[in-house]
């Protein structure tokens, strides 16, 4: 569906219909799958088709609709569903690296990341150099002939510093080196990263494309090589595959997610707005605002600011606790991209493992609060946060 839209191809890309023609994407709840002979189950085994599938940890019919649906919105070549985020993020980086490679990555990454690159990545040899992200002569000091891989969030979680993609791509590049990018923040409805120089495309798929709370997965994105000759050897011998409920579920928030992404955005930005300057916040950080550090690169790169914003309350743990338990509608968890909106403290939940320093570095304060902005009515969201606010 190349010459369509993403939004068309959001509803109807990888689409498989059975002999049935049944006209929502049937579940193929199956572990295995029969052949008719012993030479057909020989011959599968040396190549299997566009079509035949061996076993679901290598595949499954379902799990595939997702695959090509979401490679179309993206631009990709082909992808690879995970388990869950965390295991596109392993298996992107696992795949690739070996023992002696070089990593440059960018030091404002989601605690799971970190832990990937701090803790088990140098545990088998490979060195890793963390960076100031959005300080490009910092990537040009680290990055070396002998670098591997650049990793980053495009947008970081969850202080929002947003990367120059292309310039990052481009130092990344001239030593032939992969550029992994978590895309989460940006969303598939805004993201651009192929576009702009990106390898390889991760998405935590239980955020917005799942959107509702429901499951976990995730997906590693790129050429049909890379997917295929490194991705999918690693994945289906080490069992981080999708389940086929998981996928259908997914397909069906595929659906609607520009919808939910660009409304959820639109009240982000409504929110962003109103809520700079008050008095009992100590900052606002959304990147479509002009007061954003990345503003110009945020818009120039996505077009506008996403579904997550940030607030620094002033008077910090006690007075972020007060507010944060004074929310009426927004929920108190560690989840974004959902239709509820969410609230996060992360200095004591998603980065509470971190040392103070690195909190420091990463402008983690305690009264640090994410928000993830769902689908009610803005005015609402916005009189349950100043009502919040006030109760401090």
């Amino acid at each position: 569906m190349t010459d369509h839209h993403p939004r068309t191809k959001a509803v109807h890309a990888g689409t498989r219909r059975s002999q049935y023609g049944e006209l929502s994407e049937a579940i193929f709840l199956t572990q295995g799958f029969a052949y008719s002979t012993a030479e057909d189950a020989e011959a599968r085994f040396i190549k299997a088709g566009e079509d035949e599938f061996i076993y679901a940890r290598y595949g499954n019919p379902t799990v595939r609709m997702f695959e090509e649906r979401i490679s179309a919105i993206e631009g990709a070549e082909d992808g690879f569903a995970t388990a869950s985020g965390m295991a596109a993020v392993n298996g992107a980086l696992v795949s690739i690296l070996k023992a002696g490679d070089h990593v440059v990555a960018s030091r404002a990454l989601f605690g799971s990341c970190l832990y990937i690159l701090e803790e088990i990545l140098p545990r088998y040899g490979v060195e890793v150099t963390l960076v100031d992200g959005t300080d490009l002569a910092a990537w040009r000091a680290a990055i070396r002939p002998d670098t591997s891989v650049v990793f980053f969030e495009t947008i970081s979680n969850p202080t929002l510093e947003v990367i120059n993609v292309k310039a990052v791509c481009d130092l990344a590049h001239a030593v032939d080196a992969i550029v992994v990018a978590d895309n989460v923040f940006a969303t598939p409805v805004y993201s651009k990263a192929i576009e702009q120089g990106v390898d390889v495309v991760i998405y935590s798929a239980t955020k917005h494309i799942d959107g509702q709370g429901r499951v976990l997965g995730g997906v590693i994105l790129g050429t049909k090589d890379f997917i295929r000759k490194t991705v999918e050897p690693y994945l289906k011998h080490t069992g981080g595959a999708m389940s086929p409920f998981t996928a259908w579920t997914l397909l069906k928030g595929l659906e609607t997610l520009d919808l939910r992404v660009r409304a959820q955005t639109q009240t982000a930005m409504k929110l962003a707005k109103a809520l700079e300057g008050h008095e009992k916040l100590a900052k606002v950080i959304y990147p479509a605002l002009e007061s954003h550090p990345q503003h110009k690169v945020c818009m120039d790169q996505m077009g506008a600011g996403g579904t997550i914003l940030a607030i620094d309350v002033s008077g910090g743990r006690d007075a972020s606790f007060k507010m944060l338990n004074a929310l009426e509608i927004f929920s108190i968890s560690n989840n974004l991209g959902d239709a509820k909106s969410i609230a996060t403290p992360p200095a004591f939940t998603t980065h509470q493992r971190l040392p103070q320093d690195q909190k420091d570095v990463l402008g983690i304060t305690d009264g640090l609060i994410r928000l993830s902005i769902g689908l009610e009515d803005a005015d609402d969201l916005l009189a349950d946060l100043s009502g919040a606010l006030n109760a401090i």
